[in-house]
């Protein structure tokens, strides 16, 4: 039998119900956040919305996870590791900074239900390094780097110096922080761990 997460709806009719979501999830958070409302704004009956996902959970899951991509542009040439560094953080900022009120009641949902914060890990795609990647191995063509670096485990680091600025300090993504963190913590880490991958 055909289960309601396998069922599509008018894409039009699926867009406006997950346009409703990430409104609401942006305006009220996800534990206020009702299904009834999600309908409501949408213009969509509750049947509708049952019929494509199970839940609150399953749409919201579907809405982060696969709807929500951050696409982020080619990483730039600028002649130096640093100023590429530089660029790569800031695309990445820019690319998170504008939703960071989403991904804040996001955070906080997940850790007050163990349910959705469940979905999310378990759907929640690989992201795609291979602009971190690519301008990794040039620094070492460049020689800038003597050898290879974990693209991954660096944009790990990233990650947690962008997530510590924006819901544990509450400080804006500006030049003054990304400068800081090449400098004092990803451009040192890339030079140390440089070379040390596994082949």
């Amino acid at each position: 039998m055909e289960n309601a997460t396998s069922r599509r709806l008018d894409p039009a009719r699926e867009q406006a119900i997950l346009d409703a979501t990430l409104e609401l999830l942006a305006e009220t958070g996800y534990d206020r956040m009702s299904v009834d409302q999600i309908a409501r704004r949408a213009g969509a009956s509750k049947a509708t919305i049952y019929r494509r996902w199970t839940g609150k959970a399953d749409l919201v899951v579907d809405l982060v996870c696969n709807r929500l991509d951050i696409d982020l542009p080619p990483a730039p040439d600028t002649g130096s590791l640093r100023g590429d560094l530089l660029a790569a953080l800031g695309a990445i900022c820019a690319a998170i900074g504008h939703r960071h009120q989403l991904i804040i009641g996001l955070v906080s949902a997940m850790l007050s239900s163990p349910e959705l914060a469940g979905a999310v890990r378990d759907h929640m795609p690989g992201r795609d390094l291979s602009g971190l990647e690519f301008l990794l191995g040039r620094a070492v063509e460049r020689g800038d780097l003597p050898g290879p670096v974990d693209p991954r485990a660096l944009f790990s680091v990233a990650e947690g110096l962008i997530w510590r600025r924006l819901i544990v300090l509450g400080e804006p993504l500006d030049d003054v922080f990304m400068a800081d963190a090449v400098d004092r913590v990803l451009l040192p880490l890339a030079e140390s761990w440089s070379g040390s991958m596994e082949t």
